[in-house]
């Protein structure tokens, strides 16, 4: 079993793991020395048993707010998740139709006469006015 020597808040410590674990170790012990070096610039030199539990304990109370953190983000993956399902398993919304008036195209000639004779009209009369006025 291998022996690592790790450094926590200015001592050394030498702790024993699995084969093949010791970067583990070494990321935890990086972790805990942290927050040693934390706690050593904030209050001083502490005894180590002291160090060593407020240490683990600020890392616990991380923990804990990030494992809260995480357990809030899962809900609303969750809430989403359902509301996805929810609207996958909706019913597809009908085609509408809409009925539009089709015009002859006798009336749509007619019409096209009409305006051509009103515009005629209406230039007569502006060329009457102008003679007389």
């Amino acid at each position: 079993m291998p022996e690592v020597n790790i450094h926590i808040g200015g001592r050394t410590f030498a702790v024993a793991c699995q084969e093949g674990e010791e970067h583990f170790l070494q990321s935890a012990a990086d972790l805990l020395d942290g927050e040693a070096k934390s706690l050593m610039e904030q209050i001083g030199r502490l005894p180590e048993a002291r160090m060593l539990l407020m240490a683990g304990l600020m890392l616990a109370d991380k923990h804990a707010g990030s494992e809260e953190q995480m357990q809030t983000m899962e809900d609303k993956i969750a809430q989403q998740e359902a509301w996805i399902e929810e609207l996958q398993n909706r019913p597809k919304p009908v085609a509408e139709t809409r009925e539009v008036a089709v015009i002859p195209t006798e009336v749509s000639e007619t019409m096209a006469e009409l305006a051509a004779r009103a515009e005629a009209i209406a230039e007569a009369a502006e060329e009457k006015l102008r003679a007389a006025g």
